[in-house]
Order: C-alpha cells, then structure tokens, then sequence
C-alpha cells in the first residue's frame, strides 16, 4: 500500500466495561451490544475496526504498523500516538496516576500517559479531583491512602459542558459521576490504581506513589478564538502540548471548507454529522485523516473536534 494515497476512515468503537460505568449510553449510543455496565466508548483504540474503504474490517493498530511514518506519529514504532475515549461514569472512578515518558521508557514502555478531558455533559454539582493540594506531600497522600481520607487531600474542580480539563503525568487524579467526557491522551493505558473507594480491585501504591508528582500544571485550560477568514472556517483551540491539540469546529448547514491537519490525528463527532472527504460521521464516531488536509462539511451543521499531535505526519 502506498502510505500517501491513504484516505479518511472512520472507526468503529470499542466498549469497555468498568465497575463504574452505565447500561444506557443515550444519546451517544442506542446500543452497545453488551448487557454489561460500559464505562468506556474507545474511539481510536489499537483494537477498532475500519468501517469503510478499501480497509474495511482491518484494525487501526493493523493499519498503523503498516503505514509507518503516516500513522505513527512523533514516537513511531507502528502505533496511532492518540487514545480518544468517551467516559461514562455512574460512580467514581478510583483515584490514579500515570507515568510520564521518562519513567514509562524505563519500564520498558514507548509512552507515558499525559490526558485531558473535555467535558460533554454535567450534571448540577459535578466534579473532578485534580493534583493535589498544596502542601500535601507523597507522605501525606500514603497516610491518606491507608485510612480513606485521600479525597480530602485532592483539589475538586467543578465543571460544566465546554470545560477543557488538563491532566498530565504525575497528577493525583479522579472523576466522579454525573458527568460524559471525551478523553485525549496519549496512545497509553497504563494505570496506576491508589485507592478504589473499597472495591475488591488491585492497588498498585509502590509503582503509584512514585511516579507521584505534589505540583503538576493540571487544571481547567482557557479556549482560544482563532481569527477566521474567507478560506477556512474558525475555530476554537481548547488545549495544546507537545502531545496533542484540540480545536472545536461549529460547522453550519451546507458549509465546505478545507481543513489542515497539522500532525497524525483525527476528527471526532460532539453534535450532528458531519464529513470528511466525504465519509460521514456522526456524535460519538472518530474518522482518521491521514492526509495532510480534509475537506470537510455538514449539510445539517454539526460540531466536531479535531485532535492531533503537533508536529507529526507530513502536512
């Protein structure tokens, strides 16, 4: 295959089952085809089929080996740099940290994991626990893990639709219910558990607590309005690292324009449908654009993001 001539495809999630998550996913989907509680719609995982296209029925981790240099982005090795996930907590999820690259390399691992959250929907009240406070050490959080009043330790954000919520390696992190979330990270799942509210789940303090970082960037990122012109259509930058960048298109009916992709990555569906060259997707679906551009449109309007990691890919 000539990795140039690649085009759009777009992917068919995964559901995962978590201890915390839901039966119903309405609005985002009318079925998953499991009876169990779904925790979690993986949108670009190494394991979601291609639903369309000459590569119909193949695996994005298939396609990305293959396609090296396109697919693989800044780290290479045959692996899409972005995991995009959809959130659907009933619970709280356990308390947790992430290495960063240095410390997953030298576990032998290509990653780390540095996150963020875009927030979908919120119910009255709900909240996220990011980073710690200060002057709580890894000391205090140890204690705090033993006798259960670890959460008293963490700094609660509220949040509500359109909050952009930062995560990156090293913070103490959780997320309660009552929200739906569209998780960007990096192509990582490796997870370190430090307490689980009493679930009969493994820990893993002595790996957790040292990788545990007391003051990290986390938080809630202002959105940035780029400028618009008679070419391109704006649209809003919600966050930007080494690892990904997240721009929000609010596409009206009946509106083309060319869109660039400034490094291997994807668009995914918050609202109505949309099309990139052409293959439609809807909320909830992810397509990939391997090109260094796409021409996009919605005849009914719809709004999508675009994620990508900067830098990668040829553009």
């Amino acid at each position: 295959m000539n990795n140039y001539n690649l085009r759009p495809f777009r992917l068919k999630p995964k559901f995962v089952e978590r201890v915390w998550g839901r039966r119903e996913l309405q609005p985002w989907y009318e079925s998953t085809g499991d009876t169990g509680l779904i925790g979690e719609a993986w949108l670009t995982g190494p394991e979601c089929v291609i639903e369309d296209g000459e590569n119909k029925g193949r695996t994005l981790a298939d396609i990305s080996q293959q396609c090296t240099g396109t697919l693989d982005g800044n780290v290479g090795g045959g692996e899409f740099p972005l995991l995009i996930k959809l959130l659907f907590p009933s619970d709280k999820l356990s308390v947790q940290v992430h290495p960063d690259d240095e410390e997953a390399r030298a576990l032998g691992l290509s990653r780390g994991k540095t996150e963020c959250w875009y927030v979908l929907e919120a119910n009255s009240g709900a909240e996220v626990a990011c980073g710690l406070k200060p002057g709580i050490t890894t000391e205090d959080l140890a204690r705090g893990i033993a006798d259960g009043s670890v959460e008293g330790m963490m700094e609660m954000l509220p949040v509500i639709a359109g909050d952009m919520v930062y995560v990156d390696a090293g913070t103490v992190h959780a997320i309660g219910p009552g929200v739906v979330l569209l998780e960007v990270q990096q192509m990582s799942d490796v997870t370190y558990r430090l307490y689980d509210y009493g679930r009969d789940r493994e820990l893993h303090l002595t790996a957790g607590l040292a990788v545990v970082k007391t003051r990290t960037q986390a938080g809630k990122v202002k959105p940035k309005q780029t400028a618009g012109d008679t070419r391109r259509l704006t649209f809003t930058r919600l966050i930007e690292n080494k690892h990904f960048a997240v721009d929000r298109f609010d596409v009206p009916p009946g509106f083309t324009f060319e869109m660039p992709m400034d490094g291997v990555g994807c668009v995914v569906g918050v609202k109505g449908t949309a099309a990139a060259n052409e293959v439609k997707f809807a909320a909830g679906q992810a397509v990939i654009v391997p090109q260094g551009s796409a021409t996009m449109s919605s005849a009914e309007g719809g709004t999508f993001l675009r994620c990508f990691e900067p830098g990668s890919g040829r553009t």
